[in-house]
Parts: C-alpha cells; sequence; structure tokens
C-alpha cells in the first residue's frame, strides 16, 4: 500500500497517508471541542464573511476537501456525484475540440463523451489504453486525455507518466480517474497529472450510503476555473453526503487493505477454479474481473446464485458485490458478454469463498 514508509508523502506532510486518513480535515483541537467537523445544515450565512451564501461553501464540505486534498496532494472541490464531477472536468473543453479516452472507460463517462460528440460540442477519440505509443499518438490534437487505470471493468493499467508527458508536450490537459486505485495505492499528481476526479461514493465512502463526487488538483487556476463552474451550475454536495464520506474515510486504508488481501486470496483461487476462463486483475485493489467459460448465461446464472455477494452494480463498499457488465446497453461492447465484475468486500475471506464456490460449481458444463 501507499503508506509504506519507503514511500515519500505526495503532500508536505511527515504524516503517512494511513495517519491523514484518520487526522485530515478535523476541527482544531481544544477544550470541549468536538473530534468530528458537525454537519452545518445551513443555505444561507451572515453577511460580510467568506461563506456568502450556500451554493458557495459549507464548512462540512472543507472538512472533506482538506481531507482528501491532503490524501491527493492538491486542493480538492466536492461535487455532487462523480459524473458531477466528470461532467465539470468536459466541460472545460473547448467547442470542438478532442477529447482522448480509454475505450473501457466507466460507461457514465463514455455516454457523456458521446452526448457532446453527438451535440457537436467535442470530439472523442476512444483508444486502447494499454498500447501507451497509440495513446501517445492520440494526444497530438487533443484537448484532454482521460486515463482510467485501472479501467473499468477490464482492469487495464496505463503508463501514466509517459503519457501525461506526451499530452503536455501536445498542450492538453490530463485528468485521471483515481476511483478504483483511490489515494492509498495511487497518487496521479505525483506525475504531473493536471486533475484526479473521483466517485467518492465508491471506496472513499465505503458504506454504499452516500453519492459524492471529487476534483483534485494543484493548479491553483485550474481550481479557480473548476470552483467558478461548481459556483454557476450548482453541482454541489450535499450536507450530509460529504459528512458520510469523511466519516467513510477514516477507516479508507483499514477498508482497502482488508478488501486487496481478499482480492489476491480470491484471485488465487479462482484461477483454478474450472467454470473460469479468464481472470482480470492489475495487482493491486479490490476489483476482480473473471469471464466465465461457459459464457453469458453462466455469468447470469452466477450472479444470482450467490447469498452473501449481493449482485448490485456499484462497488468500493465493505460489502462484496458482483455483477455482469454487459447487462447494460452502455457498457463497450469490446467487454465479454460473460464478464462479471467482482467488487470484493471486508467480510471473511473463506466465508466469501465458500459462497462463490458453490455458486462457481453449479457453472460448470
Amino acid at each position: 500500500m501507499a503508506d509504506d514508509p519507503r514511500t515519500p508523502s505526495p503532500t508536505d506532510s511527515p504524516l503517512r497517508p494511513s495517519t491523514i486518513a484518520v487526522t485530515a480535515g478535523r476541527p482544531d483541537p481544544g477544550p470541549d471541542a468536538p473530534l468530528n467537523v458537525p454537519i452545518t445544515m445551513a443555505s444561507t450565512y451572515g453577511a460580510g464573511g467568506d461563506l456568502e451564501y450556500g451554493r458557495y461553501a459549507n464548512p462540512t464540505w472543507t472538512a472533506f476537501e482538506e481531507a482528501l486534498g491532503a490524501l491527493e496532494g492538491g486542493r480538492c472541490l466536492s461535487f455532487a456525484s462523480g459524473l458531477a464531477a466528470v461532467a465539470t472536468v468536459l466541460d472545460l473543453v473547448g467547442h470542438g475540440a478532442k477529447v482522448v479516452a480509454p475505450r473501457h472507460s466507466y460507461s457514465g463517462t463514455i455516454m457523456q463523451l458521446a452526448d457532446l460528440e453527438a451535440r457537436g460540442r467535442a470530439r472523442a477519440e476512444l483508444v486502447d489504453v494499454t498500447d501507451t505509443d497509440a495513446v501517445v499518438k492520440a494526444c497530438d490534437d487533443a484537448a484532454l486525455v482521460w486515463i482510467e487505470s485501472p479501467t473499468n471493468p477490464a482492469l487495464e493499467i496505463a503508463d501514466i507518466e509517459t503519457i501525461t508527458k506526451a499530452a503536455h508536450e501536445a498542450g492538453a490537459y490530463v485528468a485521471v480517474d483515481n476511483t478504483f486505485a483511490t489515494p492509498l495505492l495511487q497518487t496521479p499528481l505525483v506525475h504531473d497529472v493536471d486533475l484526479v476526479v473521483h466517485s467518492a461514493t465508491k471506496y472513499l465512502a465505503g458504506h454504499s450510503d452516500a453519492l459524492l463526487g471529487a476534483i483534485c488538483t494543484r493548479d491553483d487556476e485550474l481550481f479557480s476555473v473548476l470552483k467558478n463552474r461548481r459556483d454557476l451550475l450548482g453541482a454541489i454536495p450535499g450536507t450530509l453526503e460529504a459528512w458520510l464520506v469523511l466519516r467513510g474515510m477514516r477507516t479508507l486504508h483499514l477498508r482497502v487493505e482488508r478488501a486487496q488481501a481478499n482480492a489476491q486470496e480470491l484471485v488465487r483461487r479462482l484461477e483454478e477454479h474450472p467454470a473460469i476462463a479468464e481472470v482480470r486483475y492489475p495487482g493491486f485493489g479490490g476489483i476482480v474481473s473473471v469471464v466465465l467459460a461457459q459464457g453469458t448465461i453462466a455469468a447470469d446464472l452466477l450472479t444470482h446464485k450467490t447469498r452473501l455477494w449481493v449482485h448490485a452494480t456499484s462497488l468500493g463498499g465493505v460489502e462484496s458485490t458482483l455483477e455482469r457488465r454487459r447487462r447494460w446497453k452502455s457498457e463497450a461492447p469490446t467487454i465479454p458478454d460473460a464478464l462479471v465484475r467482482l467488487s470484493v468486500g471486508v467480510e471473511d475471506v473463506e466465508d466469501l469463498w465458500d459462497d462463490l464456490r458453490a455458486a462457481l460449481d453449479g457453472c460448470v458444463g
């Protein structure tokens, strides 16, 4: 994990990431001071201060933004959802400009790009993010290069550093969706990436109870532009949601460590099961994708045969979930029909395997 003492912190803080996750965004300590930031339910503030109005700022948002900014090594803005954050970044692209993105990006991102292209707002070039030379070539006339690493749900890895250097040489900005890796396993701003985007709904929140998005940057000018766009368009987070995600982040390091350990053990066992034709795992994190040997029907059967694993479309929670991604029409056609994405939770790995193995045994032809 990124909080290995041999790994330098992405910030100026002497603290390691796991400690930052617990301590950042806390109120100033003092007699009778709360350890946690209060939930500030306010749409209106007295004039003359820094807050002014509920669409511009909230102390609870600020606490979350301080914590995630410290983990990513930049400044953070929170948004109503991950897709609201994605839309805000894509909205910065000039009319008719080109956006390079992985062909296996999150389907919501692909749908937004398709919508922009259909309206003549932007041009999208979808690439195989594992083909670094092809991505570098596509950067030539791009305004924005969008990276997912690992990709969703193919779990492909991009050479972020090389692609970012090529994009900047071509005059393009670079944004990385860091939802899967989290700042505990990957800090893209260290590689001079301009923007890091999160669906905080997933691992940061960790309990499947809050929708939130975030953008982090080290560029003060970009931060100001993004803040102005959020103020103008109103894609602001709910106060309770910001508080819930911040509370979830206090155990992020523990949850990621446990989910990753579970995932690595399950991968070892899945690779030996006759129902599985392919296991996709990047070597870190808690997301695993498998392709069923007997095809689509077997994949659907698997998602309905488990008792502990929950058939659901989200990921990154304490509970383990799974789904066949091509059940969604918006999923990329290059994703295998029989691919099932597993979001490994923090349950006992033996219980997870017993449930999964029993369901897989019924999928063997």
